[in-house]
């Protein structure tokens, strides 16, 4: 788009009806201080000398760096076909597929990759995805609330920080209630989630991975809510369903997760995606939109917005969301990446990152002073316990050129020593070898 500047009468218009009689006036709220008083920008320069002047600045950053870092969102190799196939001509399409004669080919991706979101969680329905995890596992919440007309939710303190910060903010001025209960040895606390479990609770939100890295069976968990007329709400990471086992043969009700992890780089915090995943008879609660496969008027197979639930223009003050928004690129994306990878490849995935991660508790708890948290089982992600602050030495590791993990301080002031280590198939026996080797030197040279 083109920009059309505002001619001297357009401004002199703008500033009568703003009340002043030029623009400097309409700034002088603005304290000197905080107005700026020029850009300095530099002489001008030709395109090859302003590209040569990037490339050197560029060349400064730390773009060497291993990772073990998760929490949520982790460092797997993204097969090249992705990027090439995503970035083709034909995905170019517009936001919203709302005529299905123009859109076939945007519906039967959303179509594909709600097919790959239910055969990964085993779950009957998914919709077209949403903002991201965090986002997801707060619609799920208030299906739940709509579902079961009640408005209490008890959390688990092994789901994401940062989710249940969104979940809290999002919900600020509503009238549900919190109980957050914490976890114990990794797990969660059966006998203290089980006393908050009442005939008020809407939902249970749990996460399997949780944040600590332990692996669990929340079979009993849903069995007991259930029984209590309550709604039992995963936050999976979906790599683990590899190996682990699916929502689905736990019974739970409604699954959601952070999408980044199928085909989607860090890039600095996004854009991402969050699916969410339920049962058959909670679809017309479930937000966004919902893909399904039809037949056009001559029997040829096609496929339509089967459900528009969020949408104000259509549900008004009934939409189930007014927030939710469907990452139609970043679905593709996922989608792309599962079919390259295909159920035997997720498989061999898994294994090998949790075969690497084991390698890496073996090598790292060999060090003096560090202790592996080991009263759970895990995945491809596990708690350390430190003989300093955490903080301290991923500075120093950072140095060598190692990202070490997520220091648990940042959101529990009780853990300043505790390092969240995650280990993906990208890291070869090298890496953790010199990781460790790195940590040892640090912590006792």
């Amino acid at each position: 788009m083109s920009f059309v500047p505002n001619g001297i009468r357009s401004q002199a218009e703008m500033l009568k009806a703003a009340g002043v009689s030029s623009f400097e006036e309409l700034f002088s709220v603005i304290p000197s201080e905080l107005r700026c008083s020029g850009l300095n920008l530099p002489e001008g320069r030709s395109e090859f000398e302003v590209e040569k002047h990037i490339r050197e600045l560029g060349s400064k950053n730390v773009n060497n760096l291993t990772y073990f870092v998760g929490g949520g969102f982790y460092d797997h190799y993204i097969p090249s076909a992705v990027d090439s196939l995503v970035s083709r001509g034909e995905f170019f399409t517009a936001y919203t597929p709302y005529q299905p004669e123009a859109s076939q080919g945007t519906l039967q991706a959303i179509y594909e990759y709600q097919s790959c979101i239910c055969g990964l969680t085993g779950m009957d329905v998914s919709n077209a995805s949403v903002y991201d995890g965090g986002t997801a596992l707060y619609e799920a919440a208030m299906m739940a609330i709509r579902i079961t007309h009640r408005n209490k939710i008890v959390m688990d303190g092994g789901v994401n920080p940062i989710y249940r910060k969104m979940i809290k903010s999002y919900t600020h001025n509503l009238d549900i209630g919190f109980t957050d209960v914490p976890v114990c040895h990794g797990q969660s606390d059966r006998d203290e989630l089980y006393r908050h479990i009442d005939n008020e609770t809407a939902a249970v939100i749990i996460q399997n991975p949780n944040f600590f890295g332990a692996v669990d069976d929340h079979s009993d968990i849903v069995k007991i809510a259930h029984d209590r007329g309550a709604l039992v709400i995963s936050s999976v990471y979906p790599v683990s369903l590899g190996l682990l086992k699916t929502p689905a043969e736990m019974g739970i009700d409604i699954v959601t997760g952070e999408g980044q992890s199928l085909g989607i780089p860090l890039s600095f915090g996004g854009p991402y995606l969050g699916f969410m995943a339920t049962k058959q008879e909670y679809i017309r609660q479930m937000p966004g939109r919902i893909c399904g496969q039809t037949t056009d008027i001559k029997g040829r197979r096609s496929f339509v917005l089967t459900f528009q639930t969020r949408e104000q223009h259509i549900r008004r003050e009934k939409a189930n969301s007014n927030i939710c928004s469907n990452q139609s690129l970043c679905a593709l994306r996922s989608l792309i990446y599962m079919s390259l990878i295909g159920s035997k490849g997720f498989k061999e995935l898994a294994v090998t990152c949790r075969n690497k991660a084991e390698f890496a508790k073996s090598r790292l708890e060999s060090i003096k002073g560090v202790s592996v948290m080991r009263s759970a089982p895990t995945f491809n992600e596990f708690t350390v316990q430190l003989p300093v602050s955490a903080n301290k030495v991923i500075g120093k590791l950072i140095e060598r050129g190692i990202a070490a993990g997520f220091p648990l301080g940042r959101y529990y002031s009780d853990m300043e020593d505790y390092l969240l280590v995650a280990v993906t198939e990208k890291r070869t026996k090298h890496e953790i070898i010199r990781f460790a080797d790195s940590l040892e030197d640090i912590l006792w040279s």
